[in-house]
């Protein structure tokens, strides 16, 4: 087994955690950012920032392939579970994990701090994480909101929120609110209150410097470029 530099060493292989993204995969129909390209991309950046810290990487890799799983259900409730409304799929999704992971053989001791993970992922909801494993699904979740990355993402929302990517006309409030009036406003409403120093773990911190600061310096320019000012 490898030798992570102080991390707790896993004893899932490879295999396993394939499997699991295949077992994962179905419960996923697109979305706006949030398909199971997004799953990837917060799995790959959970191992990267979990480089020398002191966390058991089973839950870790099990907690971000899991973290989505019901995010079907909050967007599309009328598809599993009937006229169901206020959905969090946070909470969902800790539900629905034991079940996956006892089908699998995953260790029946960690599967309480895969559930915590999940439950307490988002954020943006006020959710502390107090598990060091919880605390690096959350960066590498909210990291995937910054960079070049959450440029793109909001690119292809905008079509299915209907509005424009930048409309001068409108105003940017003061306050999210949650509600889309333009990508350019939802990047000063809400992508770049998403501070690096936010972050919990050493290893965000420091990528969240450069992706805020790209995030940044695109809506100023696309704005200088649009009033036709560069």
């Amino acid at each position: 087994m490898p030798d992570l530099g102080g991390m707790e060493v896993w004893i899932m292989n490879e295999e396993f955690f394939e499997k699991l993204r295949e077992k994962v995969q179905p419960y996923f129909f697109g979305g706006d950012g949030h398909g199971f390209d997004h799953v990837g991309r917060v799995y790959n950046m959970a191992i990267k920032i979990s480089e020398g810290e002191d966390a058991d990487m089973d839950v870790v890799r099990a907690a971000a392939l899991l973290h989505d799983v019901a995010r079907h259900k909050e967007e599309h409730p009328n598809i599993s579970i009937g006229s169901a409304s206020n959905i969090c799929h946070a909470e969902e999704g800790a539900k629905m994990s034991p079940e996956i992971l006892r089908e699998m053989g995953f260790p029946e001791e960690k599967i309480e701090k895969v559930v915590y993970a999940i439950l307490v992922h988002r954020y943006s909801k006020g959710m502390k994480a107090e598990t060091r494993e919880a605390e690096i699904l959350q960066d590498a979740d909210r990291l995937d909101a910054l960079g070049a990355t959450i440029i793109v993402r909001m690119a292809q929302a905008t079509v299915g929120w209907n509005v424009p990517f930048y409309d001068s006309s409108i105003p940017v409030k003061k306050v999210y609110d949650g509600s889309k009036s333009s990508a350019v406003n939802h990047i000063y409403e809400k992508i770049l209150k998403i501070t690096p120093e936010s972050f919990k773990t050493m290893g965000a911190r420091e990528i969240a410097k450069g992706r805020y600061s790209f995030v940044k310096e695109f809506a100023e320019r696309y704005i200088k470029e649009v009033e036709g000012e560069l």
